[in-house]
């Protein structure tokens, strides 16, 4: 299914403004979030200076876009993986109720992360500064990760925090496909590809339910 590509600044603000409706507060906040973001990448690498002409496309939409696939707003957890630069979470944080864990392993990554999210005043928004494998268990009504790891290991490493009402969003590139293709059978069926709106080559892994780990030693 073909979707509307966002390929200039313009057509991102304009489409965020349309399917969100952001109130002033929350345009501030993402305006400043934007700012925050340019400054700390400068100090750590959080994103490509390449990408900073295009902030509201190759980052604020392209997080934004994971909403519209699960529309329960406000209601139950939502665990960013591997949260570096607060993307998708923050920009998810911004625009809906939902509670936000953001999970970062980097202390570095993790102060920023706390810094934004005081100076924005998202109190829907905590922190947790340790690997994914040492984090309690939690159920998440939804699970996203952007560029966190391969998606074998990804869902085997988040499989506890799942539940038959969980809804998977993981932007996975250009690459999608083949990852969808190397998991096992029981774990394909649960996915189908969406594309991007940011990128005509890139596509996100849309699924529901809970992931049974698999038994080491096995595939």
């Amino acid at each position: 299914m073909s979707v509307e590509l966002l390929d200039n600044e313009d057509a991102a603000r304009a489409w965020i403004g349309e399917a969100f409706e952001p109130t002033a507060g929350q345009w501030k906040q993402l305006e400043r979030f934007i700012e925050l973001l340019i400054a700390e990448s400068a100090q750590q690498n959080l994103i490509a200076s390449s990408t900073i002409p295009t902030m509201w496309v190759r980052h604020i939409a392209d997080s934004a876009q994971l909403l519209p696939f699960d529309i329960r707003d406000g209601d139950g957890l939502w665990i960013d993986l591997g949260s570096g630069a607060g993307l998708p979470g923050l920009v998810v944080a911004i625009l809906s109720a939902r509670p936000i864990l953001l999970v970062e392993s980097r202390k570095r990554r993790c102060d920023f992360l706390r810094t934004v999210a005081a100076e924005l005043g998202l109190a829907n928004v905590e922190v947790v500064e340790a690997p994914l494998e040492r984090i309690e268990t939690r159920p998440a009504a939804s699970i996203s990760a952007r560029a966190f790891a391969p998606l074998d290991k990804l869902l085997d490493l988040s499989a506890r925090f799942s539940t038959e009402s969980t809804r998977w969003l993981l932007p996975k590139g250009r690459n999608a496909v083949k990852e969808l293709a190397l998991l096992p059978q029981p774990w394909q069926r649960m996915f189908h590809v969406e594309q991007s709106r940011t990128d005509a080559e890139s596509q996100i892994l849309v699924g529901s339910g809970k992931i049974v780990a698999k038994q080491r030693g096995k595939r």
